[in-house]
């Protein structure tokens, strides 16, 4: 069923738009009862309006606390225009229908995401009179269309325009399920706040606001649909927040969970890193002065595996870099075993103009890679109050994020032999590299360069064998990192006969003693850090 919009209500906090729109109603013989600000807004634009008070009796009240919330305003949108009851009712108090509502809502999350925001300031910025208004017109959607963003603005009086003057049944169900999204983010938002004020980790009740950012071609099988969705606005540098540059194959579900791994790892970086992910494990991570050899020693740690891998990188990606990246088979890859080189993704805090260029015409696979552009990496912007999110069925695990780094203020050293400060270095590099790869894992380094990654096994020992297998003589002199404790001496050993210098893993095994005396006897410095970095 169609319904003609003779009646409008107008109050909006973001302007955007409203004049032309309350300008078309107008011109289709709509009337507009609007409230303070947007009233002088559209008044001082010439279009003719009814002030919300003629409509209530009642002034505007309470710093414009109260202005909407009467029987009269709420009466017009509830009102069920087939039932006799409800128009006798509505006939009998004086009550008006009306037949579109145009709101949306102060502006909360911009608010509180103020820095000179004070609660004082958050409180006033919850919007009463807007979620109600546009609850009790979502509701009888039979009869009323609400409208909530001005991105809708235009289909509206579209549909007006070729339909004289009425909103159909179809636009009016999808705008009632939109505005219902609308007013659980906003709630979800506010209770975010007030238990983040009041120091409440997990509160009895959660709700997590996500607004859809992209339909993906699938998930992680062809048979399997998806989407991307994106949590309220943030700065933090990531994925989500970066900017996919123009050209390149449409960007997958298992794309951007492989680049949300590889850009997460970089960013722990601050000199010149880069870092190569296959299937949410760095299979390459390298640290130097110049960013160009970074990324080589990246891809030179595993060759096979970097074939339609992601890179990511904590620097910009210039003409040389460009020309670096997409030669690296032919510079040196082929020279290490490698069958041939792509990447689906490069990730980047900017492509300059002549690089993407570069990128784009210089191989073929070049016009199919995506390239994200996130930002400046600045690690003060890390959202700190965000949860990791862990779905299984029928429920979420939350947990707050693993921001532990490289902390040597309360690590130690049980063995005999020390670690050198340029292992220390290696130690650092190989830790930060376990945090972010699949347990149980084994890391081995050696001059800032990833050289072997052991993950995913079922047993630490098989891990440190895979991680020793692919490293190979270059393990001599190399370092370790296990992301949890050694059970028993058997890894150290294992360490020792590949030439392994120094180890760092958390420790707290009822058999430290062992491991530790083990090491003593084969020479081997070994940190423990007391955390550790289980990552399921």
């Amino acid at each position: 069923m169609d319904v003609t919009v003779k009646t409008a209500l107008i109050s909006v906090s973001d302007k955007t738009g409203v004049v032309d729109f309350a300008k078309a109603l107008a011109q289709m013989g709509v009337r507009i009862i609007s409230t303070g600000g947007t009233a002088a807004k559209l008044t001082g634009a010439g279009v003719e309006v009814v002030s919300i008070d003629a409509v209530t009796g009642f002034p505007e009240m309470m710093d414009g606390r109260v202005k909407t919330l009467h029987p009269k305003i709420h009466g017009a949108l509830l009102g069920l225009r087939d039932k006799r009851e409800h128009t006798e009712a509505m006939t009998r108090h004086g009550i008006e229908p009306i037949d579109l509502v145009c709101v949306n809502l102060y502006p909360f999350e911009a608010t509180v995401a103020r820095a000179d925001c004070t609660f004082e300031d958050a409180i006033e910025n919850i919007d009463i009179g807007g979620p109600s208004m546009i609850r009790s017109a979502s509701k009888n959607h039979k009869f009323v269309a609400v409208v909530t963003d001005p991105g809708q603005y235009a289909q509206v009086i579209e549909q007006m325009r070729n339909n004289n003057g009425a909103v159909s049944a179809g636009l009016r169900s999808d705008l009632a399920r939109s505005a219902f999204a609308l007013t659980a983010a906003y709630d979800a938002a506010i209770a975010r706040f007030l238990n983040a004020k009041a120091g409440v980790e997990f509160p009895s009740r959660i709700s997590i606001a996500l607004r859809q950012e992209a339909v993906l071609r699938y998930g992680e099988n062809p048979h399997q649909s998806a989407a991307l969705y994106r949590l309220p606005a943030g700065d933090e540098p990531s994925v989500c927040n970066g900017r996919l540059l123009e050209g390149g194959t449409e960007i997958s579900f298992n794309n951007l969970l492989d680049a949300n791994a590889a850009f997460e790892l970089v960013k722990e970086f601050d000199d010149p890193a880069a870092v190569v992910v296959k299937h949410l494990n760095p299979c390459g991570c390298a640290v130097d002065d110049d960013i160009n050899i970074a990324y080589r020693k990246a891809y030179e740690g595993d060759v096979v595996s970097a074939f339609g891998g992601i890179i990511a990188l904590n620097r910009p990606v210039d003409v040389e870099l460009a020309q670096t990246i997409m030669e690296s088979y032919g510079r040196f890859g082929k020279a290490l075993g490698a069958s041939g080189f792509f990447a689906e993704v490069i990730i980047s805090p900017r492509f300059e103009e002549d690089a993407v260029e570069i990128i784009r015409t210089l191989k073929t696979w070049g016009s199919r890679v995506r390239l994200i552009e996130t930002g400046p990496i600045d690690r003060t912007k890390i959202d700190t109050s965000e949860f990791d999110v862990r779905c299984i069925i029928g429920g979420l695990l939350l947990q707050k994020r693993d921001l532990v780094g490289w902390e040597p203020d309360v690590m130690t050293c049980p063995t005999q032999t020390k670690p050198t400060p340029e292992q220390l270095e290696d130690l650092r590099m190989a830790w930060l590299v376990a945090k972010h790869t699949k347990s149980n894992t084994i890391i081995l380094a050696k001059n800032k360069r990833i050289l072997g990654v052991g993950a995913g096994q079922m047993n630490r020992v098989e891990s440190g064998l895979l991680a020793m297998k692919q490293a190979g003589e270059e393990a001599r002199g190399a370092v370790m990192a296990s992301d949890a404790f050694f059970p028993f001496p058997d890894n150290v050993d294992n360490a020792a006969e590949a030439g392994i210098s120094a180890i760092v893993q958390p420790g707290g095994s009822k058999k430290d003693p062992e491991v530790i005396a083990a090491a003593d006897a084969h020479g081997i410095a070994m940190i423990f850090t007391g955390k550790r970095h289980f990552k399921h």
